[in-house]
Order: C-alpha cells, then structure tokens, then sequence
C-alpha cells in the first residue's frame, strides 16, 4: 500500500529542516495541541535555569540504579499433610521449613485439613483436639525451639487459601538470622 504524502506535510518537514539548522530559532520551541498549532518562547532565564540544573552534581537518585539487595520479594512454598499421622506430619514439617529457610522462602502455607473425617476422634484414649493435625503442628511448631528461631509467626489462613484447614508461616531472612 502506497500512501500520498500530502502538500502539508511536505511544507512540514522543509519547514522542519530550515529551522533545525538555523542558530536564529535556537529560542523557539514549537509544541501541537490536538487542532491548533501555538508556538512557545523560551525565556533567556529559563534556559540558563535548565543548564544549571543539567550541571549541577546533586541530582536525584536514578531508581534504576539504586541499591537492590535489601529488597526481599516474596516466595510462597505450599505443603499438603492430608493423611499424614501426627508424627509424619511433624517430621515432613520440620523439614519442610528447613528446605524452606534455606531457599529464602518468605511464606509457607501448611494444608492440614479440618479434621472432620479424622479416625482418632472415635478413639476415647486420645484428645480430640491434639490427635487433629490442624491442633497438633501448630502447636508442634511453636514448641520446638529450633523451628521458633527461624519463623516470624504463624497464622491462621484466608479462606482462598484454605481457610480453618491450613495455616501460614513466616519465615525469617536466613541472611540476618545466623
């Protein structure tokens, strides 16, 4: 497709031309406003209060090039423990944050499950709240000394994260903690 180039727009780029090399518009800066063309003069003033500013050594930090190590993006790690016994579910746990600190892991969030179809609350010897994983880890977690030094806190979830069955963990930058 071949487009036309009109007579205005020819007159234009001369116009164009002619004043980019003239020294005698050096003053003059052309700005378009949607219909109407309206030409603004910069002051004598206005120039040297931009050349001053160009040349002067406090500028503005770039933000491109500002220091980033401190920054810490979040990183989310899931574990589901659906069907593990107390004591598997403690031990992957235990592990899990571990693996999970050492990554520089930010957030785990620890499926357990409500524990509505649990077997344990049939069984007369044990806690019904104690023997549900949804109890028991937490409160594993929170007594073991070793996972307490590397967590922040452990939360309850929100709901688009499992709600009443699960529960966050916030873990510690592992670069200022040792």
């Amino acid at each position: 497709m071949i487009k036309k180039i009109l007579d205005k727009d020819k007159q234009d780029w001369e116009n164009f031309l002619k004043n980019k090399n003239s020294p005698s518009n050096k003053n003059v800066v052309k700005k378009n406003f949607l219909s109407d063309q309206k030409i603004l003069e910069i002051s004598d003033k206005n120039i040297q209060d931009w050349k001053n500013f160009l040349n002067n050594k406090e500028k503005m930090p770039d933000k491109d090039f500002v220091n980033k190590k401190n920054i810490r993006y979040e990183k989310i790690k899931k574990i589901d423990l659906h069907g593990h016994t107390i004591d598997e579910a403690n031990k992957t746990v235990e592990k899990f944050i571990h693996k999970c600190f050492d990554e520089s892991v930010t957030k785990i969030i620890v499926i357990t499950g409500k524990g509505l179809r649990s077997k344990n609350v049939e069984n007369p010897y044990l806690s019904k709240d104690l023997s549900i994983l949804k109890y028991s880890v937490p409160e594993f977690i929170e007594s073991n000394t070793n996972l307490i030094k590397m967590i922040i806190e452990v939360t309850d979830a929100k709901i688009e994260d499992g709600g009443s069955g699960a529960f966050y963990i916030y873990l510690k930058n592992k670069l200022k903690v040792r």
